[in-house]
């Protein structure tokens, strides 16, 4: 059986074994965070995302799960909880609202996960205000989440849509060097923040790219 055919669909414990390496990645990445946020922000992001993840680190090896929406629940909750701020209360929505009335599953596949994350994109406008193109993390998350319903329509495998996602991320990530900020400290340098990067969308391209990482190492639970 190929990888691929092992990770079409992932249980539980893969999901949660994938968001601990999705954490170990961020956390690894605090310092390149921080080094993007300093250049437009207040330098804090990389500090912000360390924290939370560590939270939910912690949080997720506390007990076992039996469905995805207490994966995603933990994850946003700690997130919210540990970080503060506006950051903490986003990125607590990004995992949060993507299951907010979703059914009970103990599945993650290529439709799955594109409904989840279409659903934090949705929570995370109404919440925060920002649509694409005001150099906010949308700027990566809404191409990431058009990546994954792309797939799913395709029905393509849970790898592949992943690839997609992460691929449509990186290039939201190098768009919003042409746009001006209309959130946070960077929207006082008006036309000064042009050419930089945004601190959240590249959070979420590392979160896409690292979930697919792990994907293609796909571990079995045997």
């Amino acid at each position: 059986m190929t990888t691929e055919e092992r990770t079409n669909t992932l249980d539980v414990k893969q999901v949660k074994d994938m968001f601990l390496y999705v954490g170990e990645k961020v956390i690894e990445n605090k310092p390149y965070l921080t080094k993007v946020d300093s250049a437009i922000g207040d330098g804090d992001h990389g500090i912000g995302m360390s924290v939370g993840f560590k939270s939910a680190e912690e949080n997720l090896n506390k007990k076992e799960f039996t469905t995805i929406n207490d994966v995603f629940k933990t994850i946003g909750m700690s997130m919210v909880q540990s970080m503060g701020g506006a950051s903490g209360v986003i990125f607590g929505t990004m995992f949060m609202g993507g299951v907010k009335n979703l059914d009970p599953c103990d599945e993650l596949d290529t439709y799955t996960v594109a409904e989840i994350f279409d659903k934090s994109l949705e929570a995370i406008k109404v919440r925060g205000k920002a649509s694409l193109g005001d150099k906010t993390l949308i700027d990566a998350l809404e191409p990431a989440v058009e990546g994954l319903k792309e797939s799913a329509n395709k029905s393509q495998s849970l790898l592949d849509a992943l690839k997609t996602a992460e691929k449509h991320a990186e290039l939201g990530v190098e768009n919003t060097k042409e746009y001006v900020a209309k959130f946070g400290r960077a929207k006082s340098l008006g036309e000064r923040a042009i050419g930089y990067q945004d601190a959240g969308a590249t959070s979420v391209f590392i979160i896409f790219k690292s979930m697919r990482e792990w994907l293609e190492d796909a571990p079995t639970n045997e």
